[in-house]
């Protein structure tokens, strides 16, 4: 080292080397491309990579001519050690970088690779740089004017090369910065004013070079990942349009400037049905037909004529044949002109939307049919119920609305499984629109309700038609082997008689079809202006019904039943009783089917239970209490526990407690039904089948559910005295009961002939007014007391009346 370098120079320059560590470690961070995709990072980074190594193939020349003019041009002035040294350095950076380059490209490119090239490279541009920094220290000081200003030149020149590897930031940064603090150092510690004032310009011009170099990097940078982008978007476009033809049901399509078809994709040719060969260079118009048409569909015709006229359209729709059966088609294409506005020919897009038609075409069905019985749905028929309305108003045409509602079709429904119920439900919907004329509208509002919309001059032959499809629907379905039979109730509006809008004449038709069904099962009524008052009234009376439980107002009365053997009372039926504000009593015929509907049943039958077996509780215990169970009730899962809760409640024995049912029950069996029957049974619970002989199959109920008693209904006893029939049909049940040991019950007795009858035919019971109507608790003592007398007075006048305890 020159003698005018001193050691208070060496120790400033100490800090050299970490400042050059650091310097590596800024340059690597400010070379990281941010803000962008992995993917895009990784192959920007090869891309530099691959023009750092191109351009430093002139870098290597470079370096080397002028490690050999360093060589000998300062041979006497600087030491030889140095010389040889830098200049054997240089070569083998030089060699190490080729042999880098050349083991990089010889190997796949991976991300891995990519950062090890970058910190080789590195490394290599930081030893340049250093190798070159440190030359103004051993060249600078020692020389004359004339090879200092070699010197700077030669440090300038090494600057301006931070130009040729500016791709990478890192790489131009790493060999400028060492080179000019370096250059800088030397020539502040020459202490000469000149070589001060060169620092000072050095560090200038240095300056305005990195500026530059960093500004060329960022646009090289940014080059770099545009042509990545595009490439990518290049390849994905190539990749989407071949997926496209592939995979999907549209393709693409184009025609010359003559209108000939090219570039005929395989998914072209399967959807038209014809081959390759036959679409390719033929006519635009073969897509859609095998040869040239005189009179093509209005569709094609507007198809073919965008083309010809080079009118650009979009998703025009086109109906073909192909192999026989119907497609839809949905095209779009556009003219293609090149620069000098010459035509070329038609691109386009096909899809094949068949599929989404039939969806479309179903969706619209649906959305005006039932889909289970194919007949009009609510939507459709409220549409055109509106329309006959209007037709009928304009015109004085009347219109019958026929409203139907199937008797029984809940039971079979519940029995056979929603499966069999909709079965059922296509056979009645083919048979009432077999029965229909032609003209008349048949649809399915819901569930198992039916109407018919019946444009007619009179309202008889609305009641025909009526009368003919309670015939055709009553008739016996078999199903699955099953048979089944089912009716229909008919309510009857003309329009504009009852009503001129939909609404009105729909509800009129309602209120007939409910008097319909109270009168019995396959019955037809018409509207009559006194149905709406009947109506008010069934509203008023339920609004009263509420408010009458929330107040107290209902009551039991108890009507007892006699024992034909000793005249003594076995039992009291409890009997509800409601005595309406201000009206008086109300006929439990009429409030209760009320309180079935509004679905109070439930509240009121839990209340029964309980009030029952606490007055029973009072009672002597050979005296038990029957209550009347409702359908509704019994087909409630938490019927047990109410019952529980009023024996627990009242503290009243199980066995006195007696659970009053109708066949109805029996006829309706499900799950809960049976679950229900048992359990009650289980609890020692005495079950009375009431109304017995005017139900369905009872025999055979009797056989699979045993019950403890039944109860003759009124119906035979009315009629036994007069008619041998209704007599033979009692004595039959009696000698039924004694064969399966079940208690009789005879009700509605009322003179003395009908009792004397049936105590001779063996029954256990009777129940009427020939001994009491059914009475408030109050009296019960009375009528345990007094009762065996008045038995005694009318049946057994000269047998003596056992005494009887009163109730507790």
């Amino acid at each position: 080292m020159p003698s005018e370098i001193s050691p208070t120079s060496l120790q400033a320059a100490r800090p050299l080397p970490e400042l050059l560590r650091r310097l590596a470690s800024a340059a690597a961070r400010l070379a990281q491309p941010s803000a962008v995709p992995d993917r895009y990072r990784v192959e920007t980074r090869s891309r530099q990579l691959e023009e750092a190594m191109a351009l430093a193939n002139y870098l290597a020349v470079t370096h080397t001519i002028l490690a050999l003019a360093v060589l000998v041009l300062f041979w006497n002035i600087a030491p030889a050690y140095y010389l040889f040294g830098q200049f054997v350095l240089t070569m083998l950076v030089v060699v190490v970088a080729a042999w880098g380059a050349r083991s990089y490209r010889a190997r796949p490119a991976s991300p891995e690779l990519i950062e090890s090239g970058h910190r080789a490279a590195r490394l290599l541009a930081l030893m340049v740089g250093t190798i070159w920094g440190l030359m103004p220290f051993f060249l600078f000081t020692p020389s004359d004017g004339d090879h200092r200003t070699l010197v700077v030149v030669m440090v300038a020149g090494l600057i301006v090369n931070a130009y040729v590897i500016g791709p990478i930031l890192a790489l131009s940064l790493l060999v400028t910065i060492p080179l000019v603090v370096g250059s800088f150092t030397a020539l502040v510690l020459n202490g000469e004013t000149i070589a001060g004032m060169l620092a000072a310009l050095l560090t200038i011009y240095a300056g305005f070079v990195l500026v530059s170099v960093r500004r060329m990097a960022d646009l090289s940078t940014q080059r770099i990942l545009d042509q990545v982008r595009v490439a990518e978007q290049n390849e994905t476009i190539g990749l989407l349009l071949n997926d496209f033809e592939a995979n999907t049901s549209d393709w693409l399509w184009e025609t010359d400037a003559d209108g000939n078809l090219q570039h005929v994709s395989e998914r072209m040719a399967q959807v038209s049905g014809r081959s390759l060969t036959a679409l390719r260079r033929a006519p635009f118009e073969a897509l859609f037909a095998d040869g040239p048409s005189a009179n093509p569909p209005r569709d094609i015709a507007d198809l073919t004529g965008f083309v010809r006229n080079r009118t650009p359209f979009r998703d025009h729709v086109v109906e073909v044949a192909v192999a026989g059966s119907q497609r839809w088609w949905r095209l779009s294409g556009k003219p293609i002109y090149d620069k000098a506005e010459t035509f070329l020919g038609f691109r386009g897009v096909g899809s094949d939307i068949t599929a989404s038609r039939q969806s479309e075409a179903r969706i619209a069905y649906l959305a005006s049919y039932d889909a289970l019985t194919g007949l009009a749905n609510r939507t459709l028929f409220h549409d055109l119920v509106t329309a006959e309305c209007a037709r009928a108003a304009d015109r004085d045409r009347a219109c019958a609305l026929l409203y139907l509602d199937l008797d029984g079709f809940k039971i079979v429904n519940d029995t056979f499984g929603h499966g069999f119920g909709d079965t059922l439900l296509r056979r009645v919907a083919a048979r009432l629109h077999s029965t229909a004329p032609d003209g008349r509208l048949v649809a399915r509002l819901g569930g198992d309700e039916f109407a018919i919309l019946c444009p007619c001059a009179k309202v008889s032959e609305a009641s025909d038609l009526g009368h003919a499809v309670i015939e055709a629907i009553s008739a016996p379905y078999v199903i699955e082997g099953v048979q089944v039979e089912i009716g229909v109730s008919i309510g009857i509006a003309m329009a504009p008689g009852d009503a001129a809008e939909p609404e009105g004449l729909l509800g009129k038709a309602d209120l007939a079809l409910y008097r319909a069904k109270t009168g019995g099962k396959g019955q037809l009524s018409l509207f009559e202006p006194g149905l709406e008052i009947a109506v008010r009234t069934r509203r008023d009376l339920e609004a009263d019904l509420k408010l009458a439980i929330a107040a107290g107002e209902l009551e039991l009365h108890y009507q007892p039943l006699v024992g034909l053997g000793d005249g003594r009372v076995h039992s009291f039926e409890a009997l509800l009783r409601w005595n309406r504000r201000q009206r008086g009593f109300v006929s439990p015929a009429d409030f209760v089917p009320v309180a079935e509907a509004a679905g109070l049943i439930t509240t009121i039958g839990r209340w029964v239970l309980l009030q029952a077996c606490s007055e029973a509780a009072r009672w002597p215990s050979d005296i038990s209490v029957a209550v009347n169970i409702s359908p509704t009730q019994f087909r409630n899962s938490d019927l047990v526990d109410d019952v529980k809760a009023a024996l627990v409640t009242s503290g009243l024995d199980p066995a006195r407690l007696e659970v009053e049912i109708t066949e109805s029950v029996f006829f309706e069996m499900n799950a809960v039904t049976i679950a229900n029957l048992r359990e009650l049974r289980a609890l020692g619970i005495r079950i009375a089948l009431d109304d017995f002989g005017t139900g369905y199959s009872s025999l055979s109920y009797l056989i699979r559910f045993p019950v403890d008693k039944i109860k003759i209904d009124r119906s035979f006893i009315k009629d036994m005295g007069h008619r041998h029939e209704c007599l033979a049909v009692i004595e039959t049940i009696l000698a039924l009961a004694r064969k399966l040991s079940i208690t009789v019950t005879a009700e509605g007795v009322e003179t003395v002939e009908q009792a004397l009858l049936l105590q001779r035919s063996r029954c256990d019971d009777i129940q009427g007014f020939l001994f009491s109507p059914a009475r408030p608790s109050a009296e019960i003592d009375r009528l345990v007391e007094t009762l065996p007398h008045k038995f005694r007075s009318l049946l057994n006048p000269e047998e003596p009346v056992a005494p009887v305890r009163a109730c507790a």
